[in-house]
C-alpha cells in the first residue's frame, strides 16, 4: 500500500502539481536505439503563476528529499531495515521529481529568454520589409 501511495504522489508532482503550480512537466523517452530521452515543456511564457503556489511547490520539492533522508537515517540508527528499503524507494522518487524538475525550470528559462531574443531580432529586421500599410 505504501509504494502505491508514493507512486500515486510522484506522478501526481510530475503530471499534476508541476503543471499547475510552476507550468513545469516533463517525461522520459526511448527512442529506437534505446537511449533514455529527457523531455521538458514549460507553459506559455505569458501565463500567471502564482508566486506563492510557485514558491511552496519550490521549498516542498526540495524538503521533501531531506525529509524522507532524515526518516532513512532513523530507520538506519532504529535498525529497521525493511522500513529502510521503502525509505529508500521514496528517495529516489522524490530526488527524481527535484532534479526533473530543476532542469525543466532551467530549460524552459533558457527557451524564454532564446525565443525572446530571437523575437525581438525577427521583429527587427521582417519590420524592414514589411510595407507601412501592414503595420
Amino acid at each position: 500500500m505504501f509504494i502505491l501511495l508514493l507512486a500515486a504522489d510522484f506522478w501526481n508532482v510530475k503530471n499534476i502539481s508541476g503543471r499547475l503550480l510552476v507550468g513545469l512537466r516533463w517525461w522520459n523517452e526511448t527512442d529506437d536505439n534505446g537511449a533514455s530521452i529527457w523531455v521538458f515543456e514549460t507553459s506559455d511564457p505569458n501565463r500567471y503563476i502564482n508566486p506563492i503556489d510557485s514558491k511552496v511547490f519550490w521549498i516542498l520539492l526540495y524538503a521533501s528529499p531531506a525529509l524522507w533522508v532524515a526518516l532513512a537515517v532513523l530507520a538506519v540508527l532504529k535498525f529497521e531495515f525493511l522500513s529502510l528499503i521503502l525509505v529508500i524507494i521514496a528517495i529516489a522518487l522524490t530526488l527524481t521529481n527535484a532534479f526533473a524538475f530543476t532542469k525543466c525550470d532551467k530549460f524552459g528559462k533558457a527557451n524564454s529568454i532564446a525565443s525572446d531574443v530571437f523575437g525581438r531580432v525577427s521583429g527587427g529586421i521582417l519590420g524592414r520589409f514589411t510595407p507601412s500599410f501592414l503595420s
